[in-house]
């Protein structure tokens, strides 16, 4: 009878025979083993790639919005700042003064300025703000009352270049831009019971009107609100 191994497996009559059996075996073990830590050596390498790769993307996306952040606070323009205005506009060169009553009526009013610098006016005033359309006089006139600056501009003759010049130099609050059709000049600036005509919206006399009529306390009344009422058709901003 022939005697099997302690492994169970059948065991070879020849020694030498056996020996090769026995080191194939262990080959065969070695050999798995050998196997096996090469795929756990992939599946680390595979999780460390991984790993890298989402540190990567999430580094990017983590600069993007720095980047973002950046660049928003670098190109964001900045509200323009002036002082409040006393109403003495002498110092501005071409700017027209004129008395005007100041009473709510209903319905339309024929200004005798254009566009108007006040006078009877609707009870209900215009929010200040950005219109892409004109805006109608009798609220527009009110929001004068309470101390606004009213730019117009003729959009048959001012090109949208020009509208962002003019934008750029209004306060956050407190002015109406806005176009006005058929106006004796290009770009009009206007407050309360005073008036400049201009060519151009780089002209400097537009931020020294500013000066002297923004929020002026010459306005009837001049610390009343500038929001909370009218949105004309058009409001941007």
């Amino acid at each position: 009878m022939t005697p099997t191994s302690s492994s169970g497996k059948r065991a070879s009559g020849n020694p030498a025979q056996q020996a090769q059996l026995n080191l194939t075996a262990k080959q065969q073990r070695e050999a798995q083993k050998q196997q096996k830590l090469a795929e756990y050596q992939r599946q680390l390498e595979k999780r460390r790639r991984s790993k890298i790769l989402w540190w990567v993307v999430g580094s990017t996306a983590g600069l993007a919005v720095v980047a973002l952040v950046v660049a928003s606070i670098i190109f964001t323009p900045r509200p323009v700042s002036i002082p409040r205005g006393d109403g003495d506009g002498s110092g501005v060169q071409g700017v027209q003064t004129y008395t005007n009553t100041a009473t709510h009526v209903d319905g339309d009013v024929t200004y005798p300025q254009t566009p108007p610098t006040g006078g009877d006016h609707n009870a209900m005033w215009l929010n200040c703000g950005v219109y892409s359309e004109p805006v109608p006089n009798v609220n527009a006139v009110h929001s004068l009352e309470h101390g606004a600056v009213w730019v117009t501009y003729d959009p048959a003759v001012v090109d949208q270049s020009q509208v962002d010049a003019l934008r750029a130099q209004l306060p956050s609050t407190y002015t109406i831009l806005s176009p006005y059709p058929g106006i004796p000049s290009p770009i009009v600036v206007s407050a309360w019971n005073a008036q400049l005509t201009v060519d151009k919206a780089d002209d400097p006399r537009i931020g020294e009107f500013l000066r002297a009529f923004w929020r002026s306390t010459a306005a009837p009344e001049p610390n009343a609100a500038c929001t909370g009422a009218l949105d004309a058709p058009g409001k941007q901003s």
